[in-house]
């Protein structure tokens, strides 16, 4: 239930209303004036009157009201006019209207004194009612405070609770769209699934006979594959068969290099041995060639003298040495020849092996020099005696 407004209240805003409709200070004043006395029933007084206007100073309200009640009385003062009556008795009865008017106005304000008085004690009673009133409301305006957080926490909860809300709802509407979107590629899915499963069942049937013909391909070359591998097989042992042989000449190869060798490196020391021998038969060949000159011409002049000289013991030795150089030339020829054949011999077996061997070939070289040099040796003895 609404609260009533007071007067005070209602004759503040009545004077606000005034305010706003008189500008001029005098004219509020009189108006304020009339509202006191005829609505309110409120003798106006100059005090009352600047209390509730605040404008001017405090003779404006007096001059005011002065002229208020002039107006007043003018207005409320009887004349009786009839022609037929004389003026005093109209006069007289005029003041007999107004004394009336007096005593009822006077009457009336007792009546209103009374009332107000009465009006006066009801408003105390209802100014400690007001009180009262005032205070439990305030105690209800402290109980709406308690409620009134409550409920702004439980509105922030609210709020709280329908932001989340909201999000959820949102979630659950994005979620519904994921979930429609899934089932969309779900049977699309199915869809390709199904066609997939067309295909793979054709293209397995394809497989199959693909797979058919393959094995039987597979088969053939199988076959065909088991024969090359025996071919390759019998080659290969062929081939090993070969290699071991070849591998077998080249160690007897090597082996009768390495005694190449070792003959070659005894006929170079033999060589250069009988070099030194042949070298010094030379030296005594000369000797002797250089006696045997002497002699012959010693000989020759005995012969035309007619004397036969004898030979002398130097002779005899030199003859013995040219003897024994003579056999140590033909043991040379002999042990030349030997180193000839071996050579040929290797040279017919690096031609027969596959491997290539180079060494008995420089061996036969290096052999068949000493050999010319020999018989070159050899043959310079033989020459000179």
């Amino acid at each position: 239930m609404p609260e009533p407004v007071s007067d005070d209240a209602r004759l503040a805003a009545e004077i606000d209303r005034l305010k706003a409709e008189f500008p001029k200070t005098r004219e509020l004043y009189r108006e304020a004036c009339a509202l006191l006395f005829f609505r309110f029933g409120i003798t106006p007084t100059a005090n009352r009157l600047y209390q509730l206007v605040h404008r001017g100073s405090m003779s404006t309200p007096t001059a005011v009201l002065s002229e208020f009640w002039a107006d007043l009385r003018e207005k409320s003062r009887v004349r009786i006019e009839h022609p037929d009556l004389p003026a005093e008795v109209t006069q007289a009865a005029g003041e007999l209207v107004a004394a009336l008017w007096s005593r009822a106005t006077a009457a009336a304000n007792a009546a209103l004194d009374a009332l107000r008085a009465e009006v006066e004690a009801q408003q105390q009673d209802a100014r400690q009612s007001v009180a009262a009133l005032q205070a439990d409301l305030a105690r209800t305006e402290t109980a709406l405070e308690q409620r009134t957080s409550a409920l702004l926490t439980a509105q922030v909860r609210i709020h709280d609770l329908e932001q989340s809300l909201a999000a959820a709802e949102a979630a659950r509407t994005a979620l519904d769209a994921e979930l429609a979107q899934l089932r969309q590629a779900s049977r699309d899915r199915e869809t390709t699934r199904t066609r997939t499963q067309a295909a793979l069942t054709s293209e397995r049937d394809r497989l199959r006979a693909d797979l058919e013909l393959a094995d039987t391909h597979r088969q053939a070359s199988e076959k065909h594959t088991t024969l090359e591998i025996e071919r390759e097989r019998a080659t290969s042992r062929r081939l090993q068969r070969d290699a071991e042989t070849a591998t077998q000449a080249l160690a007897d190869a090597r082996a009768e290099l390495r005694l190449l060798e070792k003959q070659l490196g005894d006929l170079r020391h033999r060589n250069g041995t009988l070099e030194g021998q042949l070298e010094a038969m030379r030296e005594t060949s000369a000797v002797y060639l250089r006696e045997l000159d002497a002699w012959r011409e010693t000989t020759m002049s005995a012969s035309a003298s007619g004397g036969i000289g004898h030979v002398r013991p130097v002779d005899v030795a030199g003859a013995g040495a040219a003897t024994k150089v003579a056999k140590d030339t033909k043991a040379t020829k002999t042990t030349t020849t030997k180193a000839t054949k071996t050579t040929k011999t290797t040279k017919a077996t690096k031609a027969a092996k596959p491997a290539k061997v180079a060494n008995p070939r420089d061996g036969a070289r290096a052999a068949s020099r000493p050999a010319r040099k020999v018989k070159r040796s050899a043959a310079g003895p033989r020459s000179g005696s």
